[in-house]
């Protein structure tokens, strides 16, 4: 692939990752609630729910869900359903402060490793709109008379690098954040909040519409 076409995708993706969404929010909530390590795990759940959703785009999945309503309908209302699991967790959650002087009692709340995986995976796996974004975001970028598969390894290698070290970035503004968010009063402000806009963003997910054939 030329070099040109390299950075053109790397500018697109990096506007693309940057700009917040239900995937960012998660790990803003856990690197403030857990540190920057665990989200190594969330954001390693992530990049492999968008590795499955791009690798199902390349496949002509996203083609297959623009032609058929039923099934664009059904991954729809199970990512929203999703997103709404998470806002309503969050708002009516209880609100833990950290603790920086008590880590033993923070490691007994601490999600595990698998548990923060999955919750990133699901939240990228169940993300049509992310589909239709890779369906139409791909065939601008690779040559049809070149061998498809290395330049879809390639052009994910930097997507998902670039995403990784987003999140890990988000949840060290997060983690700096700690001495606001030790006082279970900003603990509830900030779940109200990501909760809120996990709700809205299932909203939103409802009214996306399928793309006219």
């Amino acid at each position: 692939m030329h070099t040109q076409t390299l950075l053109a995708f790397t500018a697109i993706a990096s506007l693309s990752i940057l700009s917040p969404g239900p995937a960012i929010l998660l790990s803003l909530k856990n690197g403030a609630s857990y540190g920057t390590r665990s989200v190594m795990y969330s954001a390693f759940g992530n990049v492999s729910g968008v590795f499955c959703l791009s690798t199902a785009a390349f496949l002509g999945l996203g083609a297959l869900l623009n032609s058929s309503a039923l099934l664009f309908s059904a991954v729809k209302i199970i990512g929203a359903l999703y997103l709404f699991y998470i806002g309503i967790k969050q708002l009516f959650g209880k609100a833990v402060p950290l603790a920086p002087d008590t880590r033993a009692s923070q490691a007994m709340i601490k999600p595990s490793a698998r548990k923060l995986f999955g919750e990133a995976f699901l939240t990228a796996a169940t993300n049509p709109k992310a589909l239709m974004f890779f369906t139409a975001l791909f065939p601008q970028f690779i040559d049809a008379h070149e061998s498809l598969a290395p330049q879809f390894f390639a052009l994910m290698a930097i997507f998902m690098a670039l995403s990784y070290l987003t999140h890990l970035m988000y949840a060290q503004i997060a983690a700096r954040a700690t001495h606001f968010l030790v006082k279970p009063q900003f603990v509830k402000w900030i779940n109200r909040v990501v909760g809120t806009a996990f709700i809205a963003l299932g909203a939103m997910l409802l009214s996306l519409r399928r793309q006219s054939a």
